[in-house]
C-alpha cells in the first residue's frame, strides 16, 4: 500500500526531465499554411517544417493549404481533426496585425486550453532576431479537443526558429501531456 501510494505521487509530481522521458518519441503533425499568395507547391514554410518533423521521427498525416478567410480556417482544422486525428497541428501564416490575417481569431475560442506563455516565448526569441518588429507577431499555442495546436507566423524564419528553440525540443512533451494527462 505505500509503496503504490509513493508511486502515485511520484507520477503525479513529475518534473519536466521525467515526463520527456515518458512523452512518446514520435507523435503524429498536421501542417496547414494559411495564405492567399502562396499555393502548396510554393510552401517553403510547410515543406521546411514538414522536412523537420520527418527527419526528427515524426509522422506528417497531413499538409494543407487554406485561405485566410475564417470559415476555411475553422472548416479546414475540424475536418483534419476529425479525418487525420494528428496529435499535433501546426498552422503557419494568419498570426500578423492586417486586416486579413485571422488565424488567431478563428482558433482562440476553439481552444479548451491555451499555452498562454507560447506567445511571449516566441516574441522574445523573435526579438533577438528581428528587433522591435517582433511585436507584430501573435503567435500562439493551445489545445483543440486532443490535440496540441500550434499557430506560427508565415515567415520561413519565423518557422525555424520556433522549430529549432522551442517546438523540436517540448513537441512530444507538449502531446504526452494532452494524450496522457
Amino acid at each position: 500500500m505505500l509503496i503504490t501510494a509513493c508511486r502515485t505521487i511520484t507520477t503525479v509530481y513529475m518534473g519536466s526531465h521525467e515526463h520527456k522521458i515518458a512523452a512518446p518519441k514520435s507523435v503524429t503533425v498536421g501542417i496547414i499554411t494559411v495564405s492567399t499568395t502562396r499555393s502548396l507547391e510554393t510552401d517553403e514554410s510547410g515543406h521546411w517544417i514538414r522536412a523537420q518533423a520527418t527527419a526528427e521521427g515524426h509522422t506528417v498525416v497531413l499538409h494543407r493549404l487554406v485561405t485566410d478567410k475564417e470559415t476555411a480556417i475553422r472548416k479546414t482544422v475540424q475536418t483534419a481533426l476529425r479525418e487525420t486525428a494528428p496529435q499535433a497541428l501546426i498552422l503557419n501564416g494568419g498570426t500578423g496585425i492586417s486586416p486579413t490575417d485571422v488565424t488567431i481569431e478563428t482558433l482562440r475560442p476553439m481552444f479548451i486550453k491555451e499555452m498562454t506563455a507560447f506567445g511571449p516565448l516566441f516574441a522574445l526569441l523573435s526579438h533577438r532576431q528581428i528587433g522591435s518588429a517582433a511585436v507584430l507577431s501573435r503567435a500562439t499555442a493551445g489545445v483543440i479537443e486532443r490535440t496540441v495546436v500550434i499557430c506560427l507566423p508565415g515567415s520561413l524564419n519565423a518557422c525555424r526558429m520556433a522549430w529549432q528553440e522551442m517546438i523540436s525540443s517540448e513537441l512530444s512533451h507538449m502531446v504526452h501531456h494532452v494524450r496522457e494527462g
